[in-house]
């Protein structure tokens, strides 16, 4: 019972300082923050369209800006407290989520374009 009580001591003592995390973080925030920007952008134009986006055409690009900032909570919520390296991998592993959905995002407008307008 004592080996228990030790070892979560000695687990909870080694946590990451908080700027590490804070580097580790606002490294993987700016990639994060540039699928945000694009998704932002091409919200942007797609709005601009002289024929307008329908329902679908606002949810895909509305979800595709917001989906890389769920990501990146939940994988900040997820990796915070694990070893750098753990939280390194974690962060990786969300960004490239994000990647891969914004290519399915890309693909899909690009090929069904006819039905995102109104």
């Amino acid at each position: 019972m004592s080996d228990a009580t030790t070892d979560a001591a000695a687990s909870a003592g080694r946590r990451n300082p908080t700027w590490l995390v804070a580097t580790i973080a606002g490294a993987f925030g700016l990639f994060y923050a540039y699928a945000v920007w694009n998704a932002l952008g091409n919200l942007i134009q797609a709005a601009q369209l002289p024929t307008g986006m329908n329902g679908l055409g606002w949810f895909i690009w509305i979800f595709a800006t917001v989906f890389p900032i769920l990501v990146f909570g939940f994988s900040f919520a997820l990796g915070y407290r694990r070893p750098a390296h753990h939280f390194i991998l974690v962060m990786f592993t969300g960004l490239a989520l994000v990647a891969v959905f914004w290519l399915n995002v890309v693909a899909y407008t690009t090929l069904n374009t006819a039905s995102l307008l109104a």
